[in-house]
């Protein structure tokens, strides 16, 4: 029997923004049990950072998790499907390769797809390898379907995320969040009061003197880190030897084109440049590292690279790569960017909030806090930040790139010992092992390690006991069955004005 007694009654999260709105959605969803007060504290006067607008496939679950229908959410914040990345002057310049969502072929008699195809490729038979996969030739078509649950191979092999506004996201969750009953609270913090004996946050005062008191708070007050910073003083770790960008440039332009069903990243002299297809425009940003670059170059380079005309002036966003010491300390989690910072290269922003989120609900605890529990959800997000952290570097020293300081810089550094160890396994036989549960999958480090030419020096030798003809000829039957199914799907725009999950119908005959 649960003791009321020790309950939990009041959550009071700071800052809304997209943070904000995933926790109170989801908390509001499920703890709200008539009893519990989730109370979300935000200041109309306080800006959102709000470019992330490309997610990965575990966002389907949350909107899931919601009952958040896929078209009307895809209406609600003009998003788009995503089928990957497309990656341009990574390894070489001029160099293209595609990060899909979804595996690469199938394995045959329990041997690993790509070690099959690296040895197929030894002997001049093994075909692109993009072209080995659904969602990669999918998106170079430009095409797209949804599997639905009777789809049969290739189709069901079709793995996808979104694009989307995300200030439009956080609008839609907050009405799901409010019609679970999370209230909202206009204002703006000056003052955090603790505990005098335990440290705890007891409550935020607003201007104006109102106290708002709570016995959990969730600090979604971006990069201020308001409670987690300023208030409890966690230390932040800093990576940024290991992901020298700190730097981002943004800005939104009308788009010339239907949208692709992709996300794409170009490598520049210090940095990379995100193109993101909404609905009703593209969201364009330039990465870089301001030791490498002046602010004035980056923003010529952006104006210059943009497909369409900008609908809005630029905007320079400061970051410093890294992670709290703890995600969870005394009585505050945070979540989002007062957590730690990633740049937006693979997406992941989102998954890092909706992640918190998740092992929030199923660590959450009673009254007093215990140290196990936080214990363990500190471990669980320290664990996911260095798996993201160590997937994202390996995209800058898997280059062959000279051209620049910066380029030789991320060459020639060091990395993580756990990257390291990944980096030279791969190197002997081309061997990925998932440690825990690690966030990128096989599919992932085969195509990155492949699309940025590191090459193995050998490929597992279980390879060698399935007949090369016979493997060759199932490669074959793949691809062709790849590419024609692929060409049989409506494109993406047809699919989402089918789908009823294009928002304006105007704009849909673009």
């Amino acid at each position: 029997m649960h003791d009321s007694g020790n309950k939990i009654e009041r959550v009071i999260i700071v800052g809304g923004g997209t943070a904000g709105w995933m926790a109170a959605a989801a908390l509001s969803r499920f703890l709200n049990d008539g009893r519990r007060k989730i109370i979300l504290v935000e200041s109309d006067d306080i800006g959102t950072v709000g470019v992330g607008e490309a997610t990965i496939p575990p966002i389907i679950n949350f909107n899931q998790m919601l009952e958040i229908n896929e078209n009307e959410f895809l209406r609600a914040t003009r998003g788009t499907f995503k089928l990957g990345i497309e990656f341009v002057n990574w390894g070489r310049v001029s160099d293209r390769y595609f990060h899909p969502f979804g595996t690469f072929g199938h394995d045959l008699h329990g041997i690993s797809f790509h070690q099959l195809w690296l040895r197929a490729h030894r002997r001049g038979e093994s075909g692109d390898l993009g072209k080995h996969s659904i969602s990669t030739v999918a998106a170079t078509m430009g095409r797209f379907a949804r599997p639905g649950p009777e789809a049969k191979p290739p189709l069901r092999e079709i793995f996808y995320a979104f694009h989307l506004d995300a200030s439009l996201y956080a609008r839609l969750l907050r009405s799901v969040a409010e019609k679970h009953g999370a209230q909202r609270c206009e204002g703006k913090i000056v003052k955090v009061r603790r505990h005098a004996e335990s440290g705890d946050v007891e409550a935020v005062e607003l201007e104006g003197g109102r106290l708002i008191a709570g016995d959990i708070f969730l600090d979604c007050s971006g990069f201020r880190g308001l409670l987690m910073g300023k208030t409890l003083n966690v230390d932040y770790e800093d990576w940024s030897h290991w992901l020298p960008t700190d730097r981002a440039i943004a800005v939104q332009t009308a788009n010339v084109a239907p949208p692709v069903p992709y996300t794409r990243a170009t490598a520049h002299g210090a940095g990379w440049q995100w193109r993101i297809p909404l609905q009703h425009r593209t969201g364009n940003g330039h990465v870089f590292s301001s030791r490498y670059m002046e602010e004035d170059a980056a923003h010529r380079i952006l104006l210059d690279n943009l497909d369409g005309e900008p609908i809005t002036e630029p905007r320079t966003l400061s970051f410093r790569t890294g992670m709290r010491s703890q995600a969870w300390s005394h009585n505050v989690v945070a979540l989002g960017l007062s957590s730690g910072f990633l740049e937006p290269l693979e997406s992941t922003s989102i998954h890092l909030i909706q992640n918190g989120i998740q092992r929030l609900l199923a660590l959450f605890p009673d009254k007093p806090i215990s140290p196990l529990e936080r214990d363990e959800y500190n471990r669980g997000m320290r664990e996911l930040y260095e798996d993201v952290r160590d997937f994202v570097i390996l995209h800058y020293k898997a280059t062959q790139r000279d051209d620049t300081e910066f380029w030789r810089y991320v060459r020639d550094m060091d990395v993580p010992e756990t990257l390291a160890r990944k980096m030279e396994l791969w190197r002997l036989h081309a061997r990925v092992f998932r440690e825990n549960a690690e966030l990128f999958s096989l599919p992932s480090w085969v195509a990155v390690m492949l699309g940025q030419n590191i090459w193995p020096e050998n490929y597992d030798p279980m390879a060698d006991s399935l007949d090369g003809a016979k493997v060759a000829e199932a490669m074959r039957d793949m691809r062709n069955r790849y590419a024609d199914v692929a060409a049989r799907l409506p494109t993406h725009a047809e699919f989402l004005r089918m789908s009823r999950a294009w928002a304006d119908p105007v704009a849909s005959a673009i």
